[in-house]
């Protein structure tokens, strides 16, 4: 009895020692890369745990997604206990249900990735997750290789004893390699498992765009800024319109962790400022995004507009080193590192503003005559020319702008149409008015209201074009048929033209 005892104990030890031995040699460094990850949502509930490993040394990780949808918070514990959170995704995929995402841990283990494919047939190697002692290794077989998307894998993996907890934990080859994250869903029955390719997840991204990826939206954890500072500032333009104040307000200080020698950053940073009336914050953000320009003409010109701006709106709020004239110095700073008509016309504007009207006609000339002779330029110097009481000289600025289209006009051009409609009205010339607004109704018809019409024939009735005048009256009534004014209106035409009856029966109405 004593000695089958023994022979059982030996027979143990030797069964012990072979299975220890055939455990790859790399397996305890690659049980350091393994987590544990839990997510919650906004009021505390888990949304989902499952497991992931670290492919980065500064807290870069891949698991699957499942468990981010509906999180506000996640969380990883490592091999030795520590806990981290989940700071960034860094990209997604429902299909393949993979995320790619950044730890708060700086300093981590990560698991090499395989840049070969694996053979049909080739060994495996699953390292589950496990606190503070190294696992041991389940050793399995590549059965079937499915290609996707050109580039990536997805094996089918023959498997007997995976632990339970084995999901999104990684798959090796013989040398010690990550090929593969094993599936939530990868169990087919009996010992067949599958995996996603490692490479696809590790080269997720954020792009300019992903800002609206329903994907990334289904989860509130925090996503990083694209890493190419054009995809960045892309993000951020979306950004803008479409999240809430303190979502952006977070999204700028990224930017400018991430990218602290664009003067994006500050400017974005200072806008925000300066509409919290904060300016001399703002200012200090705007000497900085000065500082660390390559073209420091465009933040000069971006600052005179800031001040610019906050004169014209917020001057009930003021803030000493900031006034007209200083938007004036920038822009004229901006001008001369790169003398671009926009950057005068910026000064123009501001001189305008002062009521200093002569002063920013000149300007818009000299602009004028150095060739850029745009509608806008033209429309601009008209209002000097309109303030000072010239009306001659305005309408034909007004002028100059509509010769900068060419017939049949596009609908670029009607803006000004109707502001020299408008001024020709003003001036009693009627009948050229009422030329301008039949132009404009062409380009505009599908836009034109009730009231377009009750201008043009008040306007058509003092150029004594009767006929039209009642016509438009009618089209006026017939999109507002409530309004008491038009039908008032269309009455006292028909007074004026002799047309009693009618008139009574306008009236009746």
């Amino acid at each position: 009895m004593k000695r089958h005892f023994i022979i059982t104990i030996i027979s143990i030890a030797i069964t012990t020692s072979t299975a220890f031995a055939q455990q790859p040699k790399w397996t305890k460094q690659a049980a350091k890369s393994v987590f544990t990850l839990k997510a919650f949502a906004a009021d505390g509930t888990m949304t989902g745990s499952t497991n992931g490993f670290y492919i980065g040394e500064s807290g870069e990780a891949v698991s699957s997604f499942t468990p981010f949808r509906g999180a506000s918070k996640a969380i990883v514990i490592d091999a030795q206990g520590k806990e981290w959170d989940v700071e960034y995704l860094l990209g997604a995929n429902e299909t393949y249900d993979v995320a790619k995402f950044r730890t708060t841990a700086r300093r981590t283990t990560p698991l090499p990735i395989s840049s070969a494919t694996a053979a049909e047939g080739s060994a495996t190697w699953l390292i589950p997750y496990s606190v503070k002692k190294t696992p041991p290794a389940t050793k399995g077989e590549i059965s079937r290789i499915e290609t996707f998307q050109d580039n990536y894998r997805y094996y089918t993996v023959s498997m007997t004893g995976m632990p339970e907890n084995a999901m999104s934990c990684p798959l090796l080859n013989d040398a010690g390699e990550a090929i593969g994250i094993i599936q939530e869903s990868a169990k087919t029955g009996g010992n067949t498992y599958h995996a996603v390719s490692t490479t696809f997840a590790a080269d997720l991204k954020i792009s300019g765009l992903s800002i609206n990826d329903p994907v990334l939206r289904s989860t509130a954890i925090k996503k990083d800024l694209p890493d190419e500072l054009n995809q960045a500032i892309l993000t951020m333009y979306v950004a803008a319109s479409t999240t809430d104040s303190a979502t952006y307000a977070s999204m700028v200080e990224d930017f400018i962790r991430k990218f602290p020698d664009s003067s994006d950053g500050y400017i974005y940073r200072a806008k925000i400022n300066t509409e919290a009336k904060n300016f001399s914050a703002a200012d200090r953000d705007m000497a900085q995004a000065i500082k660390v320009a390559e073209k420091k003409d465009e933040v000069h010109y971006s600052y005179s507009g800031m001040i610019y701006q906050k004169e014209l709106y917020m001057s009930d709020s003021p803030y000493e080193a900031w006034s007209l004239d200083r938007a004036a110095e920038e822009a004229e700073e901006a001008y001369k590192i790169n003398p671009l008509a926009i950057y005068r016309q910026r000064k123009a504007q501001i001189r305008f503003a002062q009521k200093r009207y002569d002063e920013a006609y000149d300007i818009y000339k000299d602009i004028l005559t150095e060739g850029t002779r745009t509608a806008e330029i033209y429309y601009e110097a008209a209002r000097c020319k309109e303030m000072t009481g010239d009306s001659t000289a305005m309408v034909a600025m007004l002028d100059s702008a509509i010769n900068t289209f060419s017939r049949p006009y596009l609908k670029e051009a009607a803006p000004y149409l109707l502001i020299r409609a408008q001024r020709l009205s003003a001036m009693k010339e009627y009948r050229k008015a009422v030329a301008d607004y039949n132009e404009y109704e062409h380009l505009m018809y599908s836009q034109l209201t009730d009231r377009f019409y009750y201008i043009r024939a008040l306007v058509e009735m003092d150029g004594h074009m009767y006929q039209q005048a009642i016509n438009d009256m009618n089209k006026a009534i017939e999109k507002n048929p409530k309004s008491t004014l038009y039908i008032a209106e269309k009455a006292s035409f028909e007074v004026r033209l002799g047309l009693l009856d009618d008139a009574i029966e306008t009236a009746k109405a």
